[in-house]
């Protein structure tokens, strides 16, 4: 796949797990990115979420991206950046509206925005499963 055909199948499906490290210890769990361009993948959690600072402390993560109609998964490793903007943060709220209310209880704050940026992706089928990987850098 291309940078621009990852770029494509990451928003098309936006679902993923999405993977740190604690202490040695790996954690993954489901996540929805908000979107993904050249300049990385967006996504947002609470500050109070152990996600939060786990990517705080050690940014590097994997994200897995996976299409259940072609079998078609995408991996994609970078660095988690925290993105300090206040309209982004009202933007994924404007789009994600389960998170008003916990906004409106606690503030705008409580909604951290980052990107997963300097991403290298590799695809992975059925059909290429012992094929050499073949990384390609989706972000800079």
């Amino acid at each position: 796949m291309t940078k621009e055909e990852i770029v494509k199948f990451i928003n098309a499906n936006l679902v993923c797990h999405l993977a740190t490290c604690e202490n040695n210890q790996p954690h993954v769990r489901g996540m929805m990115a908000y979107r993904a361009d050249e300049k990385g993948i967006i996504f947002h959690t609470g500050n109070t979420k152990d996600l939060y600072k786990q990517i705080r402390d050690n940014p590097l993560v994997e994200a897995c991206f996976f299409d259940p109609k072609t079998t078609t998964q995408v991996r994609v490793k970078g660095k988690a950046v925290i993105i300090y903007d206040d309209n982004l943060k009202r933007e994924v709220i404007a789009s994600r509206p389960f998170l008003k209310p916990w906004v409106d209880e606690l503030g705008l704050d409580i909604i951290v925005t980052f990107m997963i940026t300097d991403c290298y992706a590799c695809a992975w089928t059925f059909e290429a499963n012992f094929a050499p990987k073949e990384y390609v850098k989706i972000s800079d």
